[in-house]
């Protein structure tokens, strides 16, 4: 189990982060909060970042959120190291966990509820990384300069 987590969000996932922060809490998780701390506008590539390096430094897990994910997902993934997988549902998570051993989720606060969010994080904390066969697929990543 992960006891351990680092979050980040731009002004549109600010209140979805807030209530991931909260939910994880309470389930005794650990959160490190790189922001944003309001509604303000801010980069989300600046959030991204520091999330990702975050996550490097703690060997962590890493939580993204933005309006649909997908700018945090892509900035994420200029970090050689990180696996940021964007999810979309429970079954997406699993295996983007399982298979390619993610490291960092981006959800999309205007693309789904915070019911649906909350049961993708239970699924991305609790599943493990099954090897085999996927180790040397992400090996080829690496190789590539991921």
């Amino acid at each position: 189990m992960v006891f351990k987590v680092v979050t980040g969000s731009d002004h549109a996932g600010f209140k979805m982060k807030q209530e991931i922060i909260d939910y994880l809490k309470k389930r005794n998780i650990e959160v490190i909060d790189a922001g944003t701390y309001s509604e303000e506008s801010v980069d989300y590539p600046d959030i991204a970042q520091k999330v990702a390096k975050k996550v490097l430094d703690l060997n962590c897990l890493g939580i993204l959120v933005c309006g649909t994910g997908v700018g945090m997902s892509i900035t994420a993934n200029k970090f050689k190291g990180i696996r940021c997988a964007l999810c979309y549902n429970e079954y997406a998570t699993e295996y983007a966990r399982k298979h390619n051993n993610a490291n960092i989720i981006a959800l999309g606060a205007r693309t789904m509820n915070i019911i649906e969010a909350k049961k993708m994080l239970d699924v991305f904390i609790k599943t493990p990384f099954e090897g085999g066969r996927h180790e040397r697929r992400l090996n080829k990543i690496k190789e590539l300069g991921g």
